[in-house]
């Protein structure tokens, strides 16, 4: 009796080992065509005219996507608001970090590689709420061309987009060269090249 539980238990082991085996490699090659259709609908967006705003002139909204991994203080784009003196709701912040394990420890909700889904999606209630504004401003707060980030900003509805000149260019309207970790430089050349577009006094 006791030879037969063995044996049975270890053929449940090989199953279920056998199975998760499976699963990864179904949820590995999921994921790569993820990836492909992903790059696919950023290619499609980046190809299209962009879209054009019935937001008049001046600042009352600001967006910022935030590479918190290399960023880690986003709650710094709070201070937009008095900067820009806007209403309390007047910055949204979401941030993306790689690994769905790490934890804001600031409060600002974010999203991960783990969150795409098809054809550019990105499965998180917090991404859809953010995307589904439209912005005067949207500050694309990475240096590096994460699909993830990629797609938020493709996704995202802005009169004016800043960030970096290293992604890719068709991403953004504005382009500072500016340390990703010296958030009052590129906050100054923000409020310069907004005064110079006369969104700002």
């Amino acid at each position: 009796m006791l030879i037969y539980l063995c044996s049975h238990g270890c053929e449940d082991i090989n199953y279920l080992c056998e199975n998760a085996q499976i699963q990864m490699i179904f949820k590995a090659i999921q994921g790569k065509f993820k990836i492909k259709s992903g790059l696919k609908y950023l290619e499609d967006e980046l190809s299209k005219p962009k879209p054009v705003s019935n937001r008049k002139n001046g600042i009352s909204s600001i967006g910022c996507i935030v590479d918190m991994d290399k960023f880690p203080d986003p709650e710094a784009f709070n201070k937009l608001i008095s900067d820009f003196k806007l209403q309390p709701n007047g910055v949204k912040i979401i941030g993306y970090k790689k690994d769905e394990a790490a934890h804001s420890p600031f409060g600002v909700q974010f999203c991960t590689d783990k969150d795409l889904g098809w054809n550019g999606t990105i499965e998180n209630g917090f991404v859809s709420e953010f995307v589904d504004r439209e912005y005067d401003v949207l500050i694309n707060y990475y240096t590096e061309d994460k699909l993830v980030l990629n797609l938020l900003t493709a996704r995202t509805n802005a009169r004016i987009k800043v960030g970096f000149p290293s992604v890719d260019s068709k991403l953004n309207d504005l382009i500072f060269e500016t340390p990703i970790n010296s958030f009052d430089v590129f906050k100054n050349e923000l409020k310069k090249y907004l005064k110079v577009l006369n969104e700002i006094k």
